[in-house]
């Protein structure tokens, strides 16, 4: 069945305000021995475990062991988090510090040419699609994004923090190997950048009706899979205005990543396109369209995943809970909700600015 992949509550970051909806610790859990997510208190949840072959006490009991471990797990997710960071940051020796500020020698020269096109006056969407691969899943896009150097150096960087002591946080509820990028320091010299200045000039011209002019947040991971951990990935939607999937490596086989339709459409329509990641690339895509990954069945495979939010767009519905947010304050970018207090500091920003 179709899932909503939850975020972590962030680190620290600039920008005041920014909060997460309360159906984090009670919304969207997901039960991986059933494939199936759920929210606490779910009135029909006996019924639905039973069409999937949950039958005895002993197995009920275990699942609501689960939920109540997982709603534990979020509540503590935030100061959990902060002691990562905080070790990481004291202890933590990279193998390569260059690499934790973003630059340009990093980027692929197409990519370079795509953000230039998008950054002049008479760029428009017709432009910019004779300049990026539209894939047969629908508004789906192939983009050049890293050299495959980088690709390599950054996968060498990851390596050396896994096998090193340092504590690590899984990066959400569905993938159990990986990194969060904010806990190792990427997010303010790196990710911010590559947001502000590079993907939203693109996004601005390809979802605009996804608040792709106006992504003031994100949440950042590395995922990992391989065949004796995590080899595949459910069909889910992100939490996520417009997401970015880049490649980056190793060797691998199968594994291709598969496309439906957005969440309003029901999992039994919707229909599902196949497609092939080719390292050093990034698939662009909105948040909210359901997809997943195949197994791998060989080898591993390193994947930088981005969730890019619009406060404007998800201020007026919480895309976990179909409702309007019920705002929880957080640290860092949250889920990327922002307070009335900083809607209004936004606004009168801007009057000044138009004032100069």
């Amino acid at each position: 069945p179709s899932g909503r992949m939850e975020a972590a509550v962030g680190i620290p970051a600039p920008g005041p305000g920014f909060c997460c909806c309360r159906c984090f610790y009670t919304d969207n859990i997901f039960l991986e021995d059933w494939r199936l997510h759920i929210r606490c208190g779910q009135p029909d949840l006996r019924s639905i475990l039973r069409s999937k072959g949950c039958k005895t006490e002993e197995q009920f009991r275990k699942v609501q062991d689960e939920i109540d471990e997982e709603v534990q797990r979020r509540k503590s997710l935030s100061q959990h988090s902060l002691e990562r960071t905080g070790i990481i940051s004291a202890c933590y020796r990279p193998l390569n510090p260059g690499l934790y500020l973003l630059q340009e020698s990093f980027l692929a020269p197409e990519f370079h040419n795509i953000v230039t096109y998008c950054r002049s006056e008479d760029a428009d969407f017709e432009g910019l699609l004779d300049r990026v691969h539209s894939l047969p899943a629908e508004r789906v896009y192939s983009i050049p994004v890293f050299t495959e150097e980088f690709c390599s150096q950054l996968i060498g960087e990851l390596e050396n923090f896994e096998q090193s002591n340092m504590p690590k946080g899984r990066p959400n509820t569905m993938n159990n190997y990986g990194v969060l990028l904010n806990e190792l320091g990427f997010d303010e010299t790196f990710i911010t950048s590559l947001r502000e200045d590079y993907l939203q000039p693109i996004t601005s011209l390809l979802y605009p009706d996804c608040g792709g002019c106006k992504l003031d947040s994100h949440k950042a991971f590395i995922v990992k899979y391989a065949v004796n951990q995590d080899c595949e990935l459910s069909f889910h939607y992100d939490n996520a205005e417009v997401t970015l999937n880049v490649s980056l490596g190793k060797e691998f086989s199968e594994g291709n990543l598969y496309f439906g339709n957005m969440r309003q459409v029901p999992i039994s329509e919707s229909e599902c396109v196949e497609i092939e990641h080719k390292v050093s690339h990034g698939l662009l895509h909105r948040g909210q369209q359901c997809h997943g990954a195949l197994p791998i069945s060989s080898g591993e495979r390193w994947n930088l995943i981005i969730w890019m939010r619009s406060s404007p767009v998800r201020n007026e519905l919480c895309p976990m809970c179909d409702r309007k947010p019920e705002l929880v304050e957080a640290v860092g970018f949250g889920d990327g909700f922002t307070s009335q207090l900083s809607e209004l500091q936004r606004q009168e920003a801007v009057s000044i600015c138009t004032l100069n």
